[in-house]
């Protein structure tokens, strides 16, 4: 997969620190949000739980039976199909097809129980994120390292706003009185989930449907902004690998879907005279040369 650098100025602009490991991707832009910068309070939180959460899957073979599987299965489906992939991505971020709004909302509040943060959050910095795709504006870009790019960036809450500065690009969503209430909500929802599950089942509940569920669908939801920025095929021009989501089609719930016309595949369309060539599309062309 090929990565266009960003123009850079100064000292930056002749630094690289390598290729990642099987892919044409070039680190320029190294970032170890570990050391050397002021943690926050809400820093120190964010990797408190992430920690925990793993230390709570190592638990998972002794605490299992299957209706502790069960939920932890039922709820990734609710919370990272329908709540992060569904909703605060392709409905959300990108506005890919309009829902009738308490379908909206409920599936937006699905995801807010995905711990990936409230929606106005997760949207703004995704919406950034393809404003300034691949570039030193990026939140999470793999230009600055492979774990940054996966799950680093989270540490270092000031991140974004360094980057992009405040955010404004969520207008739509913080006038609506029901994603203002999940932000300022947000971590009481998932305490009452906790409990709701431990009166369930007890303890083997907790570490199903909240380690276990929850480390999956993070690591999940990481690789898009690492691997899928790494490794793999790249068919069209875009800078980015998003799809579309037929189910709610179907049914006629989703409405004002956005596809791709003819005119902007061509116009997205790798050219065959191009001299940017990787494995990725290497048989494309040599077909062409035949």
């Amino acid at each position: 997969m090929s990565l266009l650098v960003p123009q850079m100025c100064g000292d930056e602009k002749d630094t690289h620190f390598g290729r990642i490991v099987l892919s044409d991707v070039v680190v320029t832009r190294k970032r170890n949000v570990f050391w050397g910068r002021k943690w926050n309070s809400l820093d120190i939180g964010i990797v408190f739980v992430v920690a925990a959460l793993h230390l709570l899957c190592v638990l998972a073979p002794s605490t299992f039976n299957w209706g502790a599987f069960g939920v932890a299965v039922g709820l990734y489906v609710i919370t990272g199909l329908l709540g992060i992939t569904l909703s605060f991505h392709r409905n959300l971020s990108h506005r890919s097809f309009k829902l009738p709004k308490w379908l909206e909302y409920f599936f937006a509040y699905c995801g807010s129980l995905a711990l990936q943060g409230n929606p106005i959050e997760w949207v703004s910095t995704h919406r950034y994120h393809h404003q300034f795709v691949d570039t030193e504006k990026d939140p999470h870009s793999p230009i600055e390292g492979f774990w940054f790019s996966h799950m680093s960036w989270l540490f270092d809450t000031d991140n974004v706003a360094q980057k992009c500065g405040e955010t404004n690009n969520v207008g739509d969503l913080e006038k609506q009185p029901f994603y203002k209430f999940l932000q300022k909500t947000y971590i009481l929802h998932h305490v009452a989930l906790g409990a709701l599950l431990y009166a369930m089942g007890g303890f083997p509940y907790i570490v199903w449907g909240m380690g276990v569920r929850i480390v999956w669908l993070y690591h999940i939801t990481w690789q898009v902004n690492s691997a899928c920025h790494i490794w793999g095929r790249q068919a069209w021009n875009t800078g980015d690998l998003s799809r579309n989501n037929w189910l709610l089609e179907a049914v006629g719930l989703a409405t004002r879907i956005k596809l791709s016309t003819p005119a902007h595949k061509q116009r997205m369309a790798f050219a065959k005279s191009s001299l940017q060539l990787n494995y990725s599309n290497i048989n494309i062309y040599r077909d062409w040369i035949k």
